[in-house]
């Protein structure tokens, strides 16, 4: 197996998976302003098992239950996980519940969309997934979660990844690690938020650490409440043993927010940090010169144009108001952008 994750230098800044935000256009930005890895926005493995021969080219009439064509579309899957090879070094992120399903699912994704890695979701909090049995969900299934594991790693010869929460009512992520650590899954990405804690309850770091010091052959992640680079950096400085970290919702509208974790981490003394190649044009000593952020804003709308055609004009909708959040006039801008129709339109705009 070549282990892409034993080839990056540490530390490990790697853009976490989110449903609806971190597609081709996105990714393709954080690996432009210094993510080491991105991640696909969830991949459903039943939409993948249920149809695995034409799963471009379905149709209502050859699919058998046209309830479940109405909840699984692996049409739409497949469009979730294609990437550019821009975006690599890139891991697929699978969910679900079936560990048949995710075995089907991962041979396909293995030999079709051929990406640096496969990740299974075991985090994932919302209600719709929680209560699907799946997400974080199988953190209290154990046997199952490793049977899932086992299905995964058994059919692909890519490396395998899991992405988990600190705990979910009496399962903790110490308990789940301990019971699945001999599985040769490589990298472990660990939110540092129980399933009760949310979007906002406290984080424990410490365990997450304790994890890495326990389990020394795991790659090992953080993940939660890093909205800027001194969050990122305090993290990695108060908790030396971790590899990295996985950052999600503070790279919303700051993409540039891993290379400036960098920046703040290039003169500390046993911190290792590897000079970007070039700086994209973008002024690091200001990150916020609107000049600059315009540039950026304008990049990711012809990507995602590029992408999905003008229904991304409609998904970059979001990012828009991120990237312009804080700024003088920032409530009129975002009014003209979320409207805009074209590209022009939002280069008339932002000029």
């Amino acid at each position: 197996m070549d282990n892409f994750w034993l080839k990056i230098k540490h530390p490990i800044l790697a853009l976490a998976p989110m449903a609806g935000i971190t597609d081709s256009a996105y990714r393709q930005i954080c690996r432009r302003y210094g993510a080491d890895v991105v991640y696909s926005e969830m991949a459903s493995v039943s939409a993948l098992y249920f149809h695995p021969v034409k799963y471009f080219s379905i149709t209502k009439n050859n699919f058998v239950n046209q309830n479940l064509l109405n909840r699984v579309k692996p049409q739409k899957t497949l469009e979730l996980v294609k990437f550019e090879k821009a975006e690599r070094p890139y891991v697929v992120q699978l969910f679900g519940k079936e560990p048949a399903h995710f075995a089907k699912a991962t041979k396909i994704i293995s030999e079709k969309v051929k990406p640096d890695g496969i990740d299974i979701n075991f985090g994932c909090p919302a209600k719709k997934v929680f209560s699907h049995g799946s997400g974080c969900a199988l953190m209290m299934q154990k046997e199952l979660a490793r049977e899932i594991i086992s299905a995964v790693c058994e059919n692909t010869k890519l490396p395998v990844s899991i992405k988990i929460r600190a705990g979910v009512k009496d399962a903790t992520a110490l308990e789940f690690v301990k019971y699945t650590a001999d599985i040769p899954y490589s990298t472990i990405m660990i939110h540092g938020r129980t399933y009760e804690g949310g979007f906002s309850g406290p984080l424990d770091f410490k365990l997450v650490e304790k994890i890495k010091k326990m389990f020394p052959d795991k790659i090992v992640l953080a993940n939660g409440g890093i909205n800027s680079a001194e969050d990122g950096v305090k993290i990695l400085k108060d908790h030396p043993p971790l590899d990295g970290l996985g950052i999600a919702r503070g790279a919303w509208g700051r993409p540039w927010i891993f290379d400036e974790i960098k920046d703040l981490l290039k003169n500390n003394v046993g911190v290792q940090f590897i000079e970007p190649e070039n700086n994209n044009g973008f002024d690091k000593s200001n990150p916020y010169d609107f000049n600059r952020v315009k540039k950026i804003m304008l990049l990711h709308a012809k990507l995602i144009h590029k992408d999905k055609g003008q229904h991304g004009l409609f998904e970059i909708r979001k990012h828009m108001s991120w990237y312009v959040k804080g700024f003088p006039g920032a409530s009129e801008l975002r009014r003209k952008l979320v409207m805009a129709k074209s590209i022009e339109e939002i280069k008339e705009i932002l000029s």
